[in-house]
């Protein structure tokens, strides 16, 4: 690999971060903490390391030229093996000798690898930045390469309130009382609620075209490729399945079946790694059964996408597929964490609950609306079930608009909007 090239990236990066655009998102990093960020392709992980950098500069802790970072999507990195990475340091240390400088790795899963290096870098003192858009940085293997190292955190799309900041709007105390502040931030979730969260696209002209760039970025060359999965059309057919069906548990049985129909076929092995190349890089994520017996669990799951932009792309008229997804997304990201523990779920157990966080004591309805006096006896009365077996739990029914506390049998259902449910805090 050719040095002059490597000292051009480190240079042109040195010169563009500090001058890029940002709107805070509230993320705390430590000073001498390492940390490997994961997440959806477009997430905001990059963004984040240029919050970092900005931070640090802005501060006047560091300097532009304290500053190492490399983006490892880089065409000219392409041919770039693990073998090679020391040269990137060796390339600053003849820029600059006898600094010490932060480190920034951007999407390094491209160099197979690129562990030893990045415990290298930690055992000498270096403090790192890592990003990468596969879930299996965060595996087994990573942890035992990396000896405990990093610190592991996933970054999720703009949440509805990062939205709004980053249009300059910030609702102040009893804002959903002001009629003129509660049409601006009514306005902007329409926006939000079809075109999602992806930071990048919020400025494009056609938003759709450039998310559907995206998922075909997702899909081919995040997981097709680099998986090396032959059939791209069974697995194709089998995302746009997932999405059309995002409210409803599929079983791997169930998926067998509809792939079958088409004329295809796929076994059980192949279609478990299917899914989990999926999950692997954040498009889909899966949520059990809450009274399934283990093995079904994982076998037997609902799957929603991790923005609603790219769920739209599949959608005509999908507006409660989108609002449920919207709910999976918010949960999702408030109560997910990085280890095996599950702690979001479905119950299905003569009554049907969308969500339950048993760690929050949160049983969770989605309904689009309650005008329907079907619809009404139907939600209430499974969550007054669900309530009266599980005392200790709060009910919710999250809504679009409608907005009213229920009391009857001695419990109390929130009926809330999603737009005020989202900017309420965790």
């Amino acid at each position: 690999m050719d040095k002059q090239i490597i000292k051009n990236i480190i240079i042109e990066k040195q010169v563009a971060i500090p001058n890029y655009k940002l709107v805070h998102r509230d993320f705390l990093f430590g000073d001498k903490s390492n940390y490997v960020l994961v997440g959806l392709r477009r997430a905001g992980k990059s963004y984040l390391l240029y919050q970092d950098i900005q931070t640090r500069l802005n501060k006047g802790e560091q300097s532009a030229q304290d500053i190492l970072y490399i983006n490892f999507e880089d065409e000219r990195l392409s041919s770039l093996k693990a073998e090679e990475l020391g040269i990137i340091l060796d390339s600053y240390m003849e820029l600059y000798p006898g600094k010490h400088p932060l480190v920034y790795l951007d999407e390094i899963q491209n160099v197979e690898g690129w562990e030893k290096f990045a415990r290298r870098l930690a055992d000498s003192q270096y403090r790192v930045m890592i990003t990468g858009s596969n879930a299996k940085m965060l595996g087994k293997e990573m942890y035992s390469t990396l000896g405990g190292r990093y610190i592991p955190k996933e970054i999720f799309p703009f949440s509805f309130a990062e939205y709004l900041i980053y249009h300059q709007v910030e609702p102040c105390d009893n804002w959903e009382y002001n009629q003129q502040v509660k049409s601006i931030v009514s306005n902007y979730f329409d926006s939000y609620f079809y075109e999602g969260g992806i930071a990048e696209s919020f400025e494009q002209p056609d938003k759709r075209e450039y998310l559907n760039a995206l998922y075909q970025k997702i899909l081919i060359g995040d997981i097709v490729e680099r998986n090396n999965i032959r059939n791209s059309r069974v697995f194709r057919f089998l995302a746009k399945k997932l999405a059309d069906s995002v409210m409803q548990p599929s079983s791997l049985t169930r998926l067998q079946h509809m792939v079958k129909s088409t004329g295809d076929t796929i076994s059980l092995p192949a279609l478990k790694d299917y899914l989990e190349y999926m999950q692997d890089a954040y498009l889909f994520f899966p949520i059990p059964n809450l009274v399934s017996p283990m093995t079904e669990q994982a076998t037997l799951q609902k799957r929603y996408v991790a923005d609603n932009g790219i769920l739209n792309l599949f959608l005509f008229q999908g507006e409660t597929k989108l609002l449920e997804n919207m709910v999976a997304i918010e949960l999702n990201r408030r109560f997910r964490n990085t280890t095996e523990e599950t702690l979001l779920y479905y119950f299905n157990k003569n009554i049907e609950i969308d969500f339950c966080v048993p760690s929050a004591q949160l049983a969770i309805q989605v309904s689009y609306n309650l005008n329907d006096e079907a619809t009404y006896e139907r939600e209430v009365g499974a969550l007054i079930k669900f309530l009266k077996a599980f005392p200790g739990y709060h009910g919710y029914i999250i809504t679009r608009d409608y907005e009213t506390q229920i009391e009857t049998d001695g419990h109390t259902i929130e009926v809330v909007p999603i737009w005020k449910w989202l900017l309420q805090s965790r």
